[in-house]
């Protein structure tokens, strides 16, 4: 079981009990203070968990899983009592908000203060719920007017452990809750004292409240909370003071309470409003996460733009609709223009509309593909993450607002830069994004490179793969028992990266090319000369695509390998040596003219004999497949001709357009990973009959679909595929090529089919 975050199984029991052996005579607290400092179980503001360790004891010494002393009585502590008597109501019923002013809240400290004890007076007297108990860590305020006194009272505690309608809109996972749980308040305690019926009063202490609720937590427990919650009974109360101070009401509860687990019981049904404390307070509690704003998913979706963007939530179901079209119009032409894709005026207005809301941003858009993408990654035993850069080229549209450099001038190329991370199979087929990045350089700040080590590595724009590296963990979280491996090129040879990857020994791998020579523990030696030393441990043969004027090949490389542990660099000593295994693959017999190849590898993943070495090899050999990728995104989808605006827009627009750039590469792939599937796995009918009519020359309305390698091949032919013997398969760009033709034949198919089906026989008349 878990206990406020702390995993408590037998051997912690062992311990506990261990502890209470030793120190017969001790009291519960003491006894609780030794396991926190033992377990170093302590909160996030440093102190230790004293109060659920003593609540884990008497739970554990009632099951009997531990012995304790009995307690010893306690007579209770006598409760002062205020006289605390409101002004009659005659007085204040005709009162105005500017009669009270100023209102000001008075945070309660000691418990055994004044302050405490009028508080809990007034709650106990006035209050349906009275003082408490108030759950976990809490802040509690009374309302105080300079003119007439104490007004009333209110508390901020810990948040309800699983609220089904405030989980789903927040987008969490049961794994999320537990990680991020503690960024939630509750405000479980909110009164006026009746005989104060003044308009706007109530509203006004909230918003003075949720104003200075995270420095007072911030200044009480160490850190700041992200989001406040609040339940109202439902038959009891509207609600309308919460939503007069722009409280959002995201659902109801189901009537059951946190005790509940059989199902038996039933409570009152309570509304549930919550108040975002920042701009960005679902992606905040959604950190690493998949994103913010998922629904569940409630029938199997109807096609690929359904089961990639059906989930997502934007507030509206008219912006829920319309993000299924684009995507639908997008992937049948891929290289039009945004107004020859819609085909209509309206619907062209329609999507320049969409693109501009505030709701559709990127990372709202994308969270729907990313859970996709856990679910083809879950089906996988291991799978390839490769991280990359690209940039996006809009400087033939200068009046586009909000751009940046993307080149080595401060007043050159302008344009966008994306960071993206694709899942792969081990064979090379993409499975879908796990993050994507995109920024515009400021060019009031370009050329601070050469300040760059002055600088943390959080303010650095290399941060990006870090940042990738915990989109990775988070799906590796979700998806257990499936190893995911980070990789990434030369620019990722970071050394803050390798020492994240070694935190986590549950998290994913990280394999690397690396770009230092760097220096060793001892001192001695340098990471390419100790890795080439000892004699090959064999030869690897790899297939080179071509690459510009160089034609492809089969190259032949000399693998060594060895475990190395590196010597930090000066200016980052904090984070010690790291022990990494390193692969070295050197080509042997290249071609004239051409540079031989010669990859120095750095992993995570333990390499102790040829084939695991040869094994790491064929995983970077994948890495090129997001450069494919990168080129589908550009020249298939088109993204550098959007004529958008602004760089807001442009982002929205491209998260649609690099799902669709990932199913055009995704098809091409798949048609060779299962070859014999039908391709109805993938297309519409409407689809396969329309192609299949078109190859064939003749109408095809009934029979078996063909293959999904016969489908791509045809599909392909539409885009000067020629299938030769020596043609091999067809790439990306015929195939996007043949979609952009195939929806104009499929279009026609429909429109022909009525007439080229037979009449139906007449039947029998029959006259009553």
């Amino acid at each position: 079981m878990t206990v406020g975050g702390q995993r408590i199984d037998d051997k912690i029991i062992a311990r506990m009990q261990g502890i209470i052996d030793d120190n017969p005579g001790a009291k519960r607290g003491a006894l609780s203070r030794q396991i926190c400092e033992g377990l170093k179980w302590r909160s996030r503001n440093g102190r230790l968990k004293e109060v659920s360790c003593r609540k884990l004891l008497s739970r554990l010494h009632r099951e009997g899983k531990i012995r304790l002393s009995e307690t010893q009585p306690f007579g209770g502590r006598r409760k002062a009592r205020i006289d605390f008597e409101p002004v009659l109501p005659e007085a204040v019923s005709s009162s105005g908000l500017q009669d009270l002013q100023p209102v000001a809240l008075v945070l309660v400290g000691s418990a055994e203060g004044e302050a405490s004890r009028i508080w809990n007076d007034v709650m106990d007297r006035y209050h349906y719920l009275g003082s408490g108990p108030l759950c976990g860590a809490q802040l509690r305020y009374l309302i105080r007017s300079e003119k007439h006194g104490w007004i009333g009272g209110l508390s901020f505690s810990g948040a309800a452990w699983s609220v089904q309608a405030r989980d789903q809109w927040i987008g969490w996972s049961r794994r999320l809750r537990e990680k991020n749980l503690n960024q939630v308040v509750a405000n479980s305690r909110f009164l006026i004292v009746p005989q104060w019926k003044v308009p706007h009063l109530a509203s006004h202490v909230l918003g003075l409240a949720v104003k200075r609720l995270r420095a007072d937590w911030r200044g009480r427990y160490g850190y700041e909370p992200v989001l406040v919650e609040t339940f109202i009974e439902k038959e009891r109360f509207e609600g309308t003071c919460y939503r007069a101070a722009n409280w959002i009401q995201v659902g109801e509860t189901q009537g059951r309470g946190r005790q509940d687990a059989a199902h038996c019981r039933r409570s009152s049904i309570k509304r549930i409003f919550v108040y975002p404390l920042g701009r960005r307070a679902r992606e905040r509690l959604c950190e690493g996460g998949m994103g913010p704003k998922v629904a569940v998913r409630k029938r199997e979706p109807e096609d690929w733009a359904e089961a990639e963007f059906g989930s997502v939530d934007l507030g509206d179901q008219r912006l829920n609709r319309r993000l299924l079209e684009i995507a639908r119009d997008f992937y049948a032409r891929p290289l039009a223009q945004i107004p020859q894709a819609c085909q209509t005026r309206a619907r062209t207005k329609a999507t320049y509309r969409f693109f501009k809301h505030p709701s559709t941003n990127m990372d709202d858009l994308m969270v729907a593909h990313r859970k996709s993408t856990c679910e083809r990654i879950a089906a996988k035993k291991i799978v390839l993450c490769p991280q990359d850069t690209t940039s996006l080229n809009y400087s033939t549209h200068p009046a586009t607002e909000n751009l940046g450099p993307i080149g080595p001038a401060k007043d050159g190329v302008i344009g966008l830069i994306v960071h993206d991370t694709l899942a792969f199979s081990v064979e090379g087929t993409p499975l879908g994004l796990l993050d994507v990045q995109c920024w515009a350089r400021d060019g009031e700040e370009f050329g601070k490179r050469n300040r760059c080590k002055q600088r943390p590595i959080e303010e650095k724009e290399s941060y990006k793969w870090l940042r990738s590296f915990q989109s990775v963990a988070e799906a590796q979280r979700q998806c257990p028992d499936t190893m995911l491996v980070s990789m990434g090129d030369r620019e990722a040879d970071i050394y803050e990266l390798f020492h994240l990857a070694l935190q986590d020994l549950k998290g994913p791998r990280l394999l690397v090319r690396a770009e230092y020579d760097r220096l060793l523990e001892d001192g001695q030696g340098h990471l390419r000369s100790v890795v080439a030393a000892p004699p090959e441990a064999g030869i690897q043969e790899i297939h080179v695509p071509r690459r510009r004027a160089v034609a492809a090949r089969v190259a032949r490389l000399a693998i060594r390998f060895a475990e190395v542990t590196l010597k930090p660099p000066k200016d980052k000593s904090k984070y010690g040596p790291l022990k990494l295994w390193a692969v070295l693959a050197q080509e042997i017999e290249a071609p004239k003219d051409v540079g031989p190849l010669c990859w120095m590898l750095l992993t995570t993943c333990p390499v102790t004999n040829f084939d695991e070495a040869t094994e790491k090899l064929a995983w970077y050999t994948k890495r090129w497949g997001i450069e494919i990728y990168h080129r589908t995104l550009k020249s298939g989808c088109q993204i550098e001709q959007r004529q958008l605006g602004d760089a807001d827009t442009i982002e929205a627009c491209l998260a649609i357009d690099m799902v669709v750039a990932w199913r055009v590469y995704h098809l091409t792939k798949l048609g060779r990973e299962v070859p014999d599937v039908p391709c109805t796995v993938f297309c519409e009918e409407d689809e396969w009959k329309a192609l299949a009519t078109f190859i064939s020359q003749r109408p095809v309305l009934e029979g078996t679909p063909p293959t999904l390698h016969q489908y791509t091949r045809m599909l392909a032919s539409l885009g000067r595929f020629l299938g030769r013997k020596g043609d091999g398969e067809p790439g990306t760009k015929s195939i996007w090529l043949g979609q952009q033709r195939l929806d104009d034949f499929k279009l026609a198919w429909k429109l022909l089919v009525p007439h080229l089906r037979p009449p139906p026989v007449p039947g029998a008349y029959s006259y009553g």
